[in-house]
């Protein structure tokens, strides 16, 4: 799908605020509304918008410990490295996956509520798993920057 100026700014509005009015929409960026819902459409059939979700502070639920896991394989046999993949994306505490090159085979970023439920998730995903060789755990400090906004004016 080729994407012009009209529906990069729709793009850039809507990852801002998705609950913006196809109206207000159309407003900042210079088109009609029905010329929004369509656009939008398109854009959400051709999978450019893959679905549109609230964001919620971690904090707020309890998850107060973000811990980066890095993952080194035994084998990099293809059944093995998917059925970890499938463990990993089944785990609602890993928010993000990360399949690499380099030093370690997969980098995960997992929310926690504490050191315990990170602890039991090792159990879990690490020790009880024959393909892994060893994991690395860094524990953030601070949240500097976290986000899903994909640059859509091609900064």
């Amino acid at each position: 799908m080729s994407l012009d100026q009209y529906d990069l700014a729709l793009l850039e509005a809507v990852q801002q605020d998705a609950t913006t009015s196809q109206l207000d929409l159309g407003t900042q960026v210079n088109l009609s509304s029905a010329a929004v819902n369509r656009r939008l459409k398109k854009m959400n059939a051709d999978g450019v918008i893959q679905r549109t979700v609230a964001i919620v502070n971690p904090a707020r639920l309890g998850y107060t410990l973000t811990v980066i896991a890095q993952v080194e394989v035994e084998s990099e046999r293809l059944d093995l490295l998917d059925s970890m993949k499938r463990t990993f994306q089944a785990c609602p505490e890993v928010q993000q996956c990360y399949y690499v090159a380099g030093e370690c085979d997969f980098v995960l970023i997992m929310l926690v509520k504490d050191m315990e439920q990170y602890t039991e998730l090792t159990r879990q995903l690490f020790f009880e798993n024959n393909n892994v060789k060893r994991f690395k755990t860094l524990v953030s400090m601070s949240t500097v920057k976290t986000g899903l906004m994909v640059p859509a004016a091609g900064r």
